[in-house]
């Protein structure tokens, strides 16, 4: 499979198969758009574990990485895959066919186009994952808000558009600021490469203004506390599958964009951010586990609960500890399992009864028994119960912050049982209890389909939950070489003189400035090697020992 282009052919193979619906006419249009998109993404899912089989998780630098020249051959057409992007592409291409599956009868206008919106962005945010350049990386990242806008503006609810220009406006202004970081970047570094700009060494002053950029747009998206208020009403009027890929894989890019940039380029700041960001995690875990308990519409509970989990996410990213950051990574993949099988819990019910109200439900385990014990598993799931693989992510994470900071681990640790008592409310008021409604009294249990959408993600809950290893198989090298990037880069700041610092023009701090961790290759102390990309010059070992010393300082001499 030498010079097979398979990351380029996971991007891609989805805008295929949205050419071939567009092509599409006559009465079995519509069949055939659903079986075209079907085939398209299970194909792609495939595709995806070729590459995880292919992986070699033992090293943590970018693999499979193609170079293309782009525009005017200063931005390049490079992607490439590592421990952290790699989990993200196969939950992607994981959920999409389960979403293709789940819209299989509920739409029934505009099928085509509907299916191309789902390939369109499947393209779109693999390529997000995917992208070593960062104008790549923010194409990829601003496009996805069309096929989004266009899912919940078109086939949502009676409140769609709305919500649509919410979202889209909360994401994209807050974009807006990164692009002006990225500008920033390479008039500073000279580059838009990301694997470059992993080893460029920002001056503090202007880290501190890329982070604060960067965070607008990561913020939104994750989404964090207070600029949450577009998701609840997202996912209330997106369709069931708009709601599932919102919640499994979108909130994730804001996640992916702190542990991509933010920690390792921005290391000052994100040191001096961290108690900002463990406040704001705090806020968001309590805050929005009180909101979830006040809701009526079981959706928009969903929704608040999905804040709160991702309060633990930032929580044990700027932990800055190896248990903090593994503990976040896992609790996005795991996040991604369990809201979107919520969601199409939700979905299973309101095919059948049109409306979201808490109160028009009760009693469903007398006619609905394998529903309430598919319900139960996720909602144990949520809960972060041991065994699910809820309980991996958010154990780690608090582990990793209490070693950061007590008093905000104790706060967090609320939160654990706030998610408790708004989860089993929810479960108690649906499932148990008499079932009294005349609306429910002929109500069917769920059917084979429901049944083979739910399973994987059954599976991937309580497989994860029990034996977590492969997961952490493919993040743990790429973890450590974050924290390794991240304490060199801090190490060289504080190594550099000011007269060094303030002398320096475009391209700071090269490889030899930087202090070598115990196994000689800028590492830290779990001896990870830095990035494989063929970066010569900036990865070369040092010879030993003699330190530099800066031109306007002279060389103390030894006294006889």
């Amino acid at each position: 499979m030498d010079g097979w282009p398979i990351l380029s052919t996971l991007i891609f193979l989805p805008l295929a198969g949205a050419a071939l619906i567009a092509l599409l006419s006559g009465p079995h249009a519509a069949s055939n758009a659903r079986w075209i998109a079907l085939w398209t993404t299970l194909v792609n899912f495939a595709i995806s574990l070729v590459l995880w089989w292919m992986f070699d998780p033992a090293k943590a630098g970018f693999q499979f990485v193609e170079t293309a020249p782009w525009l005017a051959e200063t931005i390049l057409y490079r992607v490439g895959v590592d421990g952290i992007s790699l989990p993200f592409i196969l939950l992607t291409t994981f959920l999409l066919p389960l979403c293709i599956l789940a819209s299989w009868e509920s739409i029934e206008e505009r099928v085509g186009e509907y299916m191309i919106a789902f390939l369109v962005l499947e393209t779109l945010v693999i390529g997000v994952f995917a992208a070593l350049d960062l104008v790549l990386f923010y194409l990829f990242f601003e496009g996805g808000l069309i096929p989004m806008f266009l899912i919940i503006g078109i086939w949502g609810g009676p409140r769609r558009v709305y919500a649509a220009f919410k979202f889209f406006l909360y994401t994209l202004l807050g974009s807006l600021l990164m692009l002006v970081a990225l500008m920033a970047m390479y008039l500073q570094a000279g580059t838009t490469d990301i694997v470059a700009l992993l080893k460029h060494d920002f001056p503090p002053e202007m880290q501190t203004w890329l982070w604060l950029a960067f965070f607008a747009s990561f913020a939104v998206k994750l989404p964090m506390w207070p600029v949450h208020t577009w998701l609840p009403d997202a996912h209330v009027e997106a369709p069931t599958a708009g709601s599932v890929i919102l919640a499994g894989i979108l909130l994730k890019l804001g996640g992916y964009g702190f542990v991509r940039f933010s920690l390792p380029m921005f290391p000052d700041a994100s040191i001096d951010f961290a108690p900002l960001m463990f406040a704001l995690s705090v806020i968001a875990i309590v805050y929005t586990s009180l909101v979830a308990l006040m809701q009526e519409d079981v959706k928009k509970l969903i929704a608040y609960s999905s804040v709160a989990h991702m309060g633990f996410v930032t929580l044990g990213l700027f932990s800055l500890n190896r248990q903090g950051v593994d503990g976040a990574v896992m609790q996005m993949i795991s996040h991604g399992f369990i809201s979107a099988a919520l969601f199409l819990c939700v979905g299973v019910v309101y095919d059948r009864m049109h409306t979201r109200e808490i109160k028009a439900y009760g009693g469903l385990a007398n006619r609905m028994p394998i529903f309430a014990a598919v319900f139960m598993i996720f909602t144990m799931g949520n809960v972060g119960l041991p065994g699910t693989s809820g309980f991996v992510g958010e154990f780690l994470s608090l582990m990793g912050a209490f070693q950061a900071s007590t008093t905000f681990a104790i706060i967090a640790t609320l939160g654990v049982i706030l998610s408790a008592a708004y989860a089993l409310w929810l479960y108690a008021r649906v499932i148990f209890g008499e079932l009294d409604k005349p609306a429910l009294a002929a109500i069917p249990d769920m059917n084979a389909r429901e049944i083979s959408i739910l399973a994987p993600l059954i599976l991937a809950t309580l497989g994860f939950g029990v034996y977590p290893k492969p997961i952490f198989d493919l993040t743990t090298v790429s973890v450590e070489q974050v924290l390794a990037d991240h304490k060199a880069n801090i190490q060289a700041e504080h190594a550099s003189p000011p007269t060094i610092r303030a002398g320096a023009p475009l391209t700071i701090a090269p490889a030899s400035a930087k202090p070598q961790g115990k196994d000689g290759h800028g590492a830290d102390d779990h001896g990870a090697s830095d990035h494989s990309e063929p970066e010569a010059p900036a990865t070369a070992p040092v010879p030993a020992p003699a330190p530099e010393i800066p031109p306007a300082t002279p060389a103390p001499q030894p006294t006889p």
